[in-house]
């Protein structure tokens, strides 16, 4: 099937969606984005996802594209062009396209908007989930804004790629303090050895996770108790269980780091039931 973009306000095939090469996203990073799961052709998260893209918009001064209301009704438009019923919207608005001059360019220069969405199977995701995932910690070289959801994502995506190329799925990135801050695409979590649930708290460090925002409230309906605070790695392999959370990922146990099995190397109790409490109620 013809995938369908938009793109600076009309739809367009996918393989045609361009923008200019001076748009400062591509020349600066100059931009934000957002990405909401889709089940059952039904966003997920939609208003905390929403809430994050404003507060992405006014941290780096960028001018809201459109209203939510009319952001809203493209999104459900590009669903039901590709035909998503299970699958992933990116949007991405940037400084809009200027002359290449490090100062913001004139006010009057209208940001760019891109929408994709694209069909997923979620097979695979609960697969993940099944059997656990491993995952490796390498050094946090991010800048100090990590909660603003920018496109400058290359320290990220080396992460990654270490943790491919290294037979995991994840990276978690540890500080200079020797703390983990989180995942390159995933919040982290970790259960104590009295069932509770720890995760750093949500401040410059980290993206603050709308799944990680839901799950905690699911957490605290369902009895778990809850600190927000930082850990090591050496405490995240003593651990009871171990997962991430992410609008993609869910809720996903964490069965190795660097090597180490955590628990008893399947999948732990607590982050099983959280991913199916999460999955009843978003």
């Amino acid at each position: 099937m013809t995938r369908i973009a938009y793109v600076n306000g009309r739809f367009c095939l996918h393989a045609q969606a361009v923008v200019h090469i001076e748009d400062r996203g591509f020349q600066f990073g100059d931009g934000v984005y957002e990405v909401w799961s889709v089940r059952r052709s039904r966003l997920l998260d939609a208003d905390g996802h929403f809430d994050r893209l404003d507060r992405s918009l006014a941290e780096l001064r960028i001018a809201a594209p459109r209203s939510r209301r009319a952001l809203g009704l493209i999104i459900r438009e590009l669903i039901r062009r590709n035909r998503v019923r299970d699958g992933l919207v990116y949007l991405q608005v940037t400084r809009g396209q200027a002359r290449r001059d490090h100062p913001f360019p004139p006010e009057s220069t209208p940001p760019t908007l891109v929408v994709t969405a694209k069909r997923v199977d979620l097979s695979a995701a609960a697969k993940r989930a099944e059997t656990g995932i491993a995952v490796i910690s390498v050094p946090d070289r991010r800048w100090s804004r990590c909660d603003i959801k920018t496109v400058n994502l290359l320290p990220n995506v080396l992460a990654k790629q270490e943790a491919r190329e290294s037979g995991a799925f994840e990276a978690w990135q540890v500080d200079s303090s020797g703390h983990v801050t989180e995942g390159s695409s995933t919040n982290a979590w970790i259960v104590t050895a009295d069932g509770k649930l720890v995760t750093r708290p949500a401040d410059n460090a980290i993206l603050h996770g709308i799944t990680r925002a839901t799950l905690m409230r699911v957490a605290a309906e369902a009895g778990f108790g809850l600190e927000e605070r930082a850990f090591t790695i050496k405490e995240a392999q003593a651990a009871r269980e171990a997962f991430v959370t992410s609008a993609t990922s869910f809720v996903t146990p964490v069965v190795e780091i660097d090597g180490r099995t955590i628990g008893n190397g399947r999948p732990g109790s607590i982050a099983t039931a959280l991913r199916q409490a999460y999955l009843e109620t978003a």
